[in-house]
């Protein structure tokens, strides 16, 4: 048998079939007790492994595709990373509640010091035609009674590795909130038994989000750098949600004068 005989014979059963279950939802309401159970268990099963088959097909087929990398640099770039909390699903999906140090993933930690917490935190599907990340991460942020609400990105080895003061490390990020808040990042980059920090705030007013990190105003030792990670600070949250639509980092050697 040929692929087109065997496809028009898949078809044709595909049929078959839709109109059966249309015929048993037209007479349900009159069916045999006993057949109607049948026909319900039968029903769950089919349910069971069409919705499999839609999630994963929501999934693969929404626009920004799942593990995109398309990610703006600037000219020069040598490295460019979005993290897997914007670039892929991860376990777990989300906290009610938020303990300090719940991890979202393997990369982010949100971080805060309520004695009750009233937050929640949770990647969410990208479905805009302008988004380039196929996930976000919302907060909702209700009544706040701490000092202090951050998430930290724990950066790759490649993002030191080969570190040199004449770089200028840059964040991008697409930023959508409730109500106004300022947010800052701060870049911390451990060499031996110090880390240096960097701190900027995010013009949030801006369209396009962006921060640069000069490492030239640093006092960090080439020599012996070993890792680094990225801190996003929320001042006054309460009562508000924050959704971070898209986050990059990139590294590029800055121009000399």
């Amino acid at each position: 048998m040929d692929t087109k005989s065997e496809s028009f014979i898949d078809r044709l059963g595909q049929r078959r079939s839709l109109a059966r279950w249309r015929r048993a939802a037209r007479l349900a309401d009159k069916m045999r007790l006993g057949l109607l159970r049948s026909l319900r268990e039968d029903a769950v099963q089919l349910r069971r492994e069409l919705d499999r088959l839609l999630h994963v097909a929501d999934q693969r087929l929404t626009l920004p595709l799942i593990g995109s990398d398309a990610i703006r640099r600037p000219l020069g770039t040598d490295w460019a990373w979005r993290p897997e909390l914007w670039r892929g699903p991860v376990v777990p999906v989300g906290h009610a509640a938020v303990a300090s140090r719940a991890m979202l993933g393997a990369e982010a930690t949100v971080f805060h010091d309520c004695e009750v917490s009233e937050l929640t935190a949770r990647q969410l599907r990208n479905r805009d035609e302008t988004d380039l990340a196929p996930f976000g991460l919302r907060l909702d942020v209700f009544s706040f009674d701490g000092s202090f609400l951050s998430v930290v990105l724990d950066l790759p080895l490649e993002a030191v590795q080969g570190l040199r003061l004449n770089h200028v490390i840059r964040l991008n990020c697409k930023v959508a909130l409730e109500r106004p808040i300022e947010i800052f990042a701060r870049l911390n980059v451990r060499h031996g038994p110090n880390t240096e920090q960097l701190v900027r705030e995010l013009p949030l007013s801006q369209e396009d989000v962006w921060v640069e990190f000069d490492l030239a105003y640093s006092k960090i030792n080439e020599k012996r750098v070993e890792r680094a990670w990225i801190d996003l600070i929320f001042e006054g949250p309460e009562m508000n949600q924050i959704v971070i639509r898209d986050l990059t980092l990139s590294r590029h050697p800055r121009a000399e004068l």
